[in-house]
């Protein structure tokens, strides 16, 4: 078999869900004036997601098997001095393992919104949404320069923007998608001022052509300081990447963009546009290799990230907060990964997560409809016997985020701990505990949502907005119901893989060579990767030890004190409550970075700006350089024209006083 792809073949991945999208949004809504109808609109962008996906699979087996490989210029946008700026692919193991992920995942999103939205006025806007999304995403990841990427980059964060506040009626969601718009604006600046110095010391955009000259780039120091120039790119870069997979403290969009309908929190808070940031790195990671102080930061940022936002999900009530805060934290979890320079192990839990926190948003959405729109997890309980797939489901996606062993988050979430264990960077000591104690509390958050919505008594009828009428006014007051086979299709069908992807795939993601020549690692620095392989001897022998290890017992410890507070000793958590209040009020408030955001640094820079708008402005360019100049030259032009009056007898007074001044100095000096 040929050992290149089609230029063609790849082009239409991307640009089948664009086609889906643009019908859909013209001529699906108001805007084309409503020539497709729900079914139409809905199978045109189904279709076009599809087909990338059948086509991603097909690049995959190419590249996975016959190691096909593609990395060229697909158009010349314009070309300034010597810097290109193309449109054009790279396609290799990263690339097409991420395609499969987005369009299988964005494809069960599809079909699940047929369910979800069904009374939606917006309907086939959403599919026009959901479809555009997809096909930034792509472009993101088939990029084969930093210019492309960017534009990738910033076309998620737009449709995110429309998803979040798609029910913009709805005043919290308006403030919900300014605050993602605007915190990934700040993550944004610091991305492409790392672009512009790469683009200014290598003199390209492409990744080829910067990693061959990565050497060079970390001999060079930054002007006018003492640091390499190669850290402050690469600390620049993550900061793109804390805003787009919300690292702390650049993470406080992320719970907010829950307004947003369910099914995109499944596709853009779990699967894809949080995980740009971490494909990002690992795409860069020849640079990354080359500076130990941006590997510290990474590592301190992630395990930040990974044990504080998990503490957060322990009080929450709102079934999709619980599992927004769970995505903050395994996205710390990756970011650690990353910092340990077990890059292929942060691209491996991405991918496992992928599939088991998609399952668990789709799950919270179904146990959404079932209770007639509640969210409140406190309202709800034995839920099992009214919906039992989506039960099982849920279960299934549970036990592989607290990474029970066999299931797909069990491989990926001990290869990070093992891996942080093994790095030798200052920073990996608070690294390893921070995700040993996120365990703990994963475990904990996880099934206490867990054992209060599916299992103890029944709850939904002492709910006190239940009589009030939702999108099921006529029935809000009954018992819960099993959604329909287009939301539970795809639950079965993500927690296939939620529970057998990591088993069928750590070999050759991590140990094999699926990643070679794409992940860079200095072994001799880094031993990570190195120590790993070591103790590696099979996914089942990986699973048996799994047994005896610290993640496992902190695991079921969490797990274990989950039921006994609130199936077995219900009246606990109150008491704890009130004993430590102080520590309660800090977790509800979030660690007061929204207050410190509104009160310090929003008021703050409202305050420069009414300054530099009355001082700089008003003052200075208006007060003292325009209406300063005009009454300037006004006041110069009043003299001369007192001087100039037009009378001879004036003029002719001038010049007696001329000469006779004249005349005196003259006589003054010869005196």
């Amino acid at each position: 078999m040929s050992q290149t792809l089609s230029a063609s073949t790849l082009l239409a991945v991307p640009l089948a869900p664009l086609v889906g999208s643009v019908l859909a949004g013209i001529f699906g809504t108001a805007f084309g004036g409503n020539w497709f109808g729900r079914r139409a609109s809905h199978s045109l962008t189904i279709l076009g997601v599809l087909v990338a996906f059948v086509l991603s699979a097909m690049t995959l087996k190419s590249v996975a098997v016959d190691g096909a490989r593609f990395n060229e210029t697909i158009y010349t946008w314009m070309v300034v001095g010597g810097l290109k700026m193309e449109v054009g692919f790279l396609i290799d193991s990263l690339t097409a393992m991420m395609m499969c992920v987005v369009t299988f995942v964005s494809l069960m999103v599809h079909i699940y919104t047929i369910g979800y939205m069904e009374e939606d006025e917006g309907y086939n806007r959403f599919f026009a949404y959901i479809s555009l999304f997809t096909f930034s995403m792509l472009m993101l990841v088939m990029s084969n320069n930093l210019l492309q990427l960017f534009f990738g980059w910033e076309a998620v964060g737009l449709v995110s923007y429309l998803l979040i506040g798609f029910w913009f009626n709805k005043q919290s969601a308006i403030f919900a998608n300014m605050k993602a718009f605007l915190v990934n604006r700040v993550g944004d600046f610091g991305f492409i001022l790392g672009i512009g110095l790469i683009a200014a010391y290598a003199g390209t955009f492409n990744y080829s052509e910067i990693f061959a000259k990565s050497g060079e780039l970390g001999a060079i120091g930054f002007p006018g300081t003492d640091w390499m120039l190669i850290t402050v790119i690469c600390i620049c870069l993550f900061i793109g990447a804390m805003g787009k997979s919300a690292q702390f403290p650049l993470h406080v969009w992320l719970p907010d963009s829950m307004e947003g309908p369910t099914p995109i929190s499944a596709l853009i808070h779990a699967a894809t546009m949080v995980t740009a940031g971490i494909f990002m790195v690992s795409r860069m990671s020849p640079l990354f290799e080359l500076s130990d102080t941006a590997l510290n930061f990474i590592l301190v940022i992630g395990a930040i990230t990974a044990l504080f936002m998990g503490f957060l999900g322990i009080i929450q009530n709102d079934i999709k907060r619980v599992v927004a805060y769970s995505t903050l934290s395994q996205l710390g979890y990756m970011t650690v990964a990353l910092g340990a320079s077990a890059y292929s192990v942060a691209v491996f839990h991405l991918m496992t997560h992928a599939f088991f926190k998609a399952l668990l948003f789709l799950g919270a959405g179904s146990v959404i409809m079932g209770m007639h729109h509640n969210q409140d997890i406190r309202w709800m309980g034995g839920v099992r016997k009214y919906m039992p797939i989506t039960w099982i489901t849920s279960l299934l996606g549970s036990l592989a985020l607290i990474g029970t062993p066999l299931f797909s988050g069990f491989y990926s979430k001990d290869s990070i701990i093992e891996a942080v264990h093994a790095s030798t960077l200052p920073a990996a000591g608070f690294a390893h505990f921070a995700v040993l104690a996120g365990v703990f509390v994963t475990a904990f958050y996880s099934f206490r949502m867990y054992f209060l919505v599916f299992h103890g008594k029944e709850r939904y009828d002492q709910n006190p907005d239940a009589h009030h009428g939702g999108h099921h006014g006529h029935d809000d007051h009954h018992e819960p119901h099993e959604s329909p086979w287009v939301v539970t299709v795809p639950l079965i069908l993500l927690a296939i893989p939620s529970v057998l992807i990591g088993f069928m795939t750590i070999q050759p993601m991590l140990f094999g060579d699926f990643f070679k020549d794409v992940i860079f690692v200095d072994a001799a620095k880094h031993p990570a990767m190195a120590e790993l392989a070591e103790i590696f001897h099979g996914p089942l022998a990986m699973a048996l030890h799994g047994l005896q290890t610290a993640p496992f017992w902190l695991a079921l410890a969490g797990v274990a004190m989950a039921y006994y507070m609130y199936m077995v000793n219900p009246a606990l958590p109150a008491a704890i409550k009130r004993m430590f209040q102080p520590i309660y009020t800090l977790f509800e408030n979030k660690y007061y970075l929204d207050w410190i955001n509104e009160n310090i640094i929003a008021r703050g820079a409202r305050g420069l700006g009414i300054a530099l708008w009355k001082g700089g402005d008003q003052g200075v360019i208006d007060g003292a350089l325009v209406n300063g100049s005009w009454k300037l030259v006004g006041r110069i032009a009043g003299l001369v024209r007192w001087l100039q009056s037009g009378y001879v007898y004036h003029y002719a007074l001038v010049m007696i006083l001329g000469v006779f001044a004249l005349m005196t100095y003259f006589v003054w000096l010869n005196k």
